[in-house]
């Protein structure tokens, strides 16, 4: 398989206005990279293209859009059809949950869906036509470290779950492709996500985080090498060992039983 170079052309980044998606848009465009910034807040992705362009003299088109809502998913669906020289796309717009699947009376559990998987899968099919044409792209699937627990919340594991499986599945298919599927895989980094979803971590101590700069210089310049799922810091390495190693895997879900554990991965997972 034909190595990446993590220098692209353009890239397109859905839930760029913050977080790890704001800090993709900023590493790219050091790199000279045009960007196309997709996210549900005009103003913040307006602030950060004028920051970027204004700092890199980079290409950046802002392009608000809901992807819950199925017109503005078609929208960039069709905004990535009509850019053939994409090179780099990277599906990183998502929430996390705020309550129990069962107790879910607003749709949290379908809206969440949409956003992890549909767009996902819409949004990656829209692109690889092109791609493939010219031998030449990637995409990165931010998935998490929940994606391997069953401690994490029933709707959130489970759609990151599916962006990594997604991601394994269609890099062996797309094998000697010259196409580059990642699905990151971060554990707790400090971005505005946690706060969103109303949990409070300040008790975690600062080993256990990692800075939005650090996962995302992790995730592109593992770009240049073969491994599709990529988890990124010592610690998060550990805890996803634990989690699929075969002598821990049925402690784990015997105690995943338990409620006082599961409220406690609960709030230090997602």
């Amino acid at each position: 398989m034909k190595k990446v170079n993590y220098k692209f052309k353009k890239a397109l980044i859905t839930g760029a206005s913050s977080g790890l998606g704001q800090e993709y848009a900023r590493q790219l465009a050091e790199t000279g990279t045009d960007l196309i910034l997709v996210a549900r807040r005009r103003e913040r992705l307006e602030a950060l293209a004028a920051d970027l362009s204004g700092r890199y003299r980079v290409g950046i088109e802002v392009f608000p859009a809901d992807l819950s809502a199925d017109e503005d998913l078609n929208r960039v669906a069709g905004k990535i059809v009509q850019t053939p020289e994409l090179d780099l796309l990277i599906n990183n717009a998502g929430f996390g949950g705020h309550g129990q699947f069962h107790l879910d009376e607003k749709g949290e559990a379908e809206q969440m869906i949409k956003v992890h998987v549909v767009a996902t899968t819409i949004l990656t099919r829209a692109a690889l036509p092109a791609m493939i044409a010219r031998r030449q792209g990637a995409i990165i699937n931010v998935a998490s470290v929940a994606a391997f627990s069953p401690l994490s919340g029933t709707m959130y594991s489970s759609t990151k779950a599916f962006e990594l499986m997604f991601s394994e599945n269609l890099q062996t298919e797309l094998y000697d492709t010259g196409i580059r599927i990642q699905a990151l895989c971060p554990g707790l980094t400090h971005t505005e996500f946690h706060e969103r979803a109303g949990l409070n971590l300040s008790a975690v101590p600062e080993l256990f985080w990692m800075s939005a700069e650090q996962v995302v210089r992790i995730s592109l310049r593992a770009l240049r090498g073969y491994k599709v799922i990529i988890v990124p810091g010592s610690i998060n390495k550990i805890i996803t060992f634990f989690l699929r190693c075969p002598w821990t895997f049925n402690l784990i879900h015997r105690a995943s039983r338990q409620k006082k554990i599961r409220e406690m991965a609960d709030r230090s997972l997602r």
